[in-house]
């Protein structure tokens, strides 16, 4: 299933995600769409997850993931199809709106929790592994663009659904129920599953997990969301601004531009090898603490870029952040707050987050357009992404609820 979510991540990063930019260029070039009402199509995504996370979450909790992320990579792949077909900037959005629904069902959250109902001592090292795809997806986008020019954005577009459901198709059944409705226990451990089957062992102390309601009067729970959310000010601001910012500022050209962008997903990818080395074994809590403090001195350089040096210690501290704190995010939700809503959960945790996946471009984009230049706008959210380390760093582990017992 770790091998299965990393390939479908891989995919879905490679084909639309870190491509998207891509397709903006041709379409401006080619139908005269203002940049704005193209950028339009990005925030639908980030709205659309906001919207549906709760929904999400409770169809994960009731059903599975597994059964969400079958129907989620048939409905992506005809979307990808449909976008080849578009001829107007509505037809443009309908199509959007049917990949994003798409990579919502089969996508970073039902992948998640699917993983995280799987693993406990080794979660942050499979969930590491799993966002590895979406890290490594960054480096095929080239090839991506390549085909738009060789072949044309449609058929680039019509290619990629039929990849999608030709090949996700098969992977995506990999993904199976929780371990205990096939006999199995967490962290495939073999041997406690035919001993608790035999009888042989004395029955373990329930441990009490948290519903949705309940995690929802934690401090840790709102501490955690803001915490990511701040986050994603930084990382959505630079996936849509930083291309420019380095060309506008230093006067680079677009393909010089873009190398720094590639140099921030190696970068990226070493986070995670990171991750999945001393995710399990350090505070999860102070790690992430720690990524917002690179995340934010990464755009203070950014910001106040004068050469090379500067942007590739951009590069290195902000993609080492990002590739680090995200699969961190979720380990610790469900570290804190365990498996029995954590759809739910990561559910009502999107409508937060939003906030910064939508912040981050209005407050950098924002400002440039008020000041002339990336300079404030970059400078305030470093700034903020720094002091959101303090929302991880208090954000400790909340007391177990306390239910009363059943009468007999």
């Amino acid at each position: 299933m770790v091998a299965a979510g990393t390939t479908l991540q891989l995919l879905q990063a490679a084909l639309m995600q870190q491509a998207f930019g891509a397709y903006v260029a041709v379409l401006a070039a080619e139908k005269g769409w203002s940049k704005t009402a193209l950028s339009g199509g990005a925030a639908l995504q980030s709205m659309e997850s906001a919207v549906i996370g709760p929904v999400l979450g409770w169809l994960c909790d009731r059903f599975g993931p597994y059964r969400l992320i079958r129907i989620g990579v048939l409905i992506f792949g005809l979307g990808m199809i449909a976008l080849s077909r578009i001829d107007s900037l509505g037809s443009f959005y309908a199509a959007l709106v049917v990949i994003a629904l798409g990579t919502s069902l089969a996508g970073y959250f039902p992948i998640n929790i699917a993983v995280i109902h799987w693993f406990e001592r080794y979660r942050a090292r499979a969930l590491s592994i799993v966002g590895l795809g979406m890290a490594v997806g960054g480096l095929f986008v080239p090839l991506v663009a390549g085909s738009m020019q060789t072949f044309g954005w449609r058929s680039t577009a019509m290619w990629s659904g039929v990849l999608i459901i030709v090949l996700c198709g098969p992977i995506s059944r990999l993904f199976k129920d929780r371990p205990q409705a096939l006999g199995q226990e967490i962290d495939g451990d073999w041997a406690a599953a035919k001993a608790k089957a035999a009888g042989d062992n004395a029955p373990d102390e329930e441990v009490v997990e948290f519903t949705a309601r309940e995690a929802l009067r934690t401090r840790a729970f709102w501490l955690v969301s803001l915490g990511h959310g701040f986050a994603l000010l930084a990382v959505t601001a630079v996936n849509v601004h930083a291309i420019t910012l380095i060309k506008e500022s230093l006067g680079y050209t677009v393909a010089q531009a873009s190398l720094v962008i590639t140099l921030m997903t190696a970068s990226q990818i070493a986070g995670v090898l990171a991750g999945m080395a001393f995710g399990d074994r350090l505070n999860k809590r102070l790690l992430a603490a720690f990524c917002m403090l690179m995340h934010g001195a990464g755009l203070m350089l950014l910001a106040w870029a004068q050469g090379l040096a500067m942007l590739v210690g951009f590069a290195l501290l902000h993609g080492a952040a990002w590739g680090l704190r995200g699969p961190l995010m979720q380990a610790i939700r469900a570290d804190y707050f365990g498996r029995r809503s954590i759809g739910m959960i990561m559910g009502l945790s999107t409508l937060i987050v939003a906030i910064g996946q939508i912040g981050g471009p209005m407050i950098a984009g924002g400002l440039a357009d008020i000041t002339g230049n990336y300079r404030i706008g970059f400078t305030v959210l470093a700034v903020l992404v720094g002091l959101g380390s303090l929302l991880f760093y208090f954000a400790s582990p909340p007391p177990r609820p306390v239910r009363a017992a059943a009468a007999p």
